[in-house]
């Protein structure tokens, strides 16, 4: 296929549950056990040509069902057929994730799962590996470290899912990517879901797919719908105490995202002084200690989960109240990933970000991508003094409104004072 033709968007007729899609009565019967009443957009969309046997390109902000969406077709085909299905994912804790997911479905049908990730004892998973399971889920390097030691077997793969592409891009994956596209046969189904669509993933896409069929739920990098936002142009120095002052009208779970490893344990650590319960997931910690932080982090144990970009994304956390980004993400991309943890399955979220002066790139950057300008808000608690006038030289990007996404926060009084002349933001 080349390299520059555009994967063909598909539009299906609407329907209500997930009777119409193709999916076979015994599954539409633990569908409906496990309280899966009605297919979200993307479910809808790629169901179908997926059971079909089509290649897939799924483009859908975080949050919206991906998972099942190549779930169920790739169980609806192992228990019809022979061969192993293979699902490959960015992160130790994405993957868990989705083996959870798959598990509940293919069990019924006999169909074992193996999960293959980074930081877990080998012997443990060459014992699954022996156990002949039929859906393996994998951080891409863990698996090359099964494929080269001939515990996995790649000429039995008959499905290929890669879910969160661009995230596994932007990990430096794309070498242990090409190794593994390689030696898994050519003759198979590949799926392909992502929240956004680099010129990368394009290339990924028809270079190594079958005339893949696109379905897209959003435009790439669309910010969660239910998501209201607000920035805090704040001195760096005064970023602790509007921390504190934040969490105290808050009453929900928060999701708090620094950039650096340090930065996570500091902050935990000054939460903690405030009074909260909190913990820290980070690429510094074991994977015990990650598993304990976003199971106490579900129970409701923690209040407070800080965390860097490791788990912006596939983090399935229900009920999220707040997303915080005490830090701007350094690639803007993450911060569509970072807010989709909240605002999940139909719920409300929000989601406020502190930006120093001199991030005026950053936070235009941002603005480009999710096509919204951020509300700037001050905080009627802390002296005006320790906010600034704006960004150092900022102009707000024309064109980009809020659109009336913006429903500030209990806490959130005023504008900063703003005009043309001070070089800061435009008063809207």
């Amino acid at each position: 296929m080349n390299q520059n033709s555009e994967v063909p968007k598909i539009v299906l007729p609407h329907v209500s549950g997930f009777d119409g899609l193709g999916i076979a009565p015994r599954i539409l019967e633990i569908l409906d056990h496990i309280k899966f009443k009605a297919p979200t957009p993307i479910q809808q969309k790629a169901i179908p040509i997926a059971i079909e046997g089509k290649d897939v390109v799924g483009i859908a902000q975080t949050g919206t069902g991906k998972t099942h969406s190549f779930a169920i077709p790739m169980v609806q085909f192992l228990a019809q057929t022979k061969g192993v299905g293979l699902v490959l994912a960015p992160t130790r804790e994405l993957a868990i994730q989705i083996e959870e997911a798959i598990r509940g479905i293919a069990h019924p049908f006999g169909i074992k799962t193996a999960c293959l990730i980074g930081g877990a004892p080998m012997d443990d998973q060459i014992m699954a590996l022996k156990r002949n399971p039929r859906v393996v889920i994998a951080t891409p390097g863990r698996l090359i470290d099964h494929i080269r030691e001939w515990h996995f077997i790649p000429e039995a793969v008959t499905m290929l899912v890669l879910d969160e592409a661009d995230r596994m891009l932007d990990m430096g994956f794309a070498p242990q990517i090409d190794k593994i596209l390689k030696v898994v046969p050519k003759n198979r189904q590949t799926m392909l879901f992502s929240a956004t669509m680099p010129p990368e993933i394009m290339k990924m896409a028809t270079g190594h797919m079958k005339l893949p069929v696109r379905v897209e739920i959003a435009p790439s990098g669309t910010a969660a719908e239910l998501v209201t936002q607000e920035l805090f142009i704040v001195k760096k120095e005064s970023k602790i105490k509007l921390l504190g002052k934040v969490l105290a009208q808050y009453h929900g779970a928060v999701l708090l995202f620094t950039r650096t490893k340090i930065g996570a344990r500091k902050i935990a650590r000054a939460v903690k002084e405030m009074g909260f319960n909190a913990a820290e997931i980070h690429s510094n910690r074991s994977l015990n200690q990650r598993r304990e932080a976003l199971e106490g982090f579900k129970r409701g144990s923690y209040k407070v989960l800080v965390a860097t970009d490791i788990a912006a994304r596939g983090i399935d956390v229900t009920g999220i109240e707040l997303v915080i980004n005490y830090d701007l993400p350094e690639d803007a991309g993450n911060y569509v990933h970072r807010i989709g943890r909240t605002g999940r399955a139909g719920h409300k979220g929000h989601a406020i970000s502190f930006a120093t002066p001199d991030q005026k790139t950053e936070v235009q950057d941002i603005e480009k991508l999710i096509r919204v300008t951020l509300p700037v808000s001050k905080h009627k608690d802390i002296p005006a003094e320790q906010f600034t006038a704006g960004l150092s030289g900022a102009h707000r990007p024309g064109g980009y409104h809020s659109g009336g996404q913006h429903r500030p926060s209990q806490h959130s009084r005023g504008r900063f004072d703003q005009h043309r002349r001070s070089g800061g933001f435009h008063k809207r």
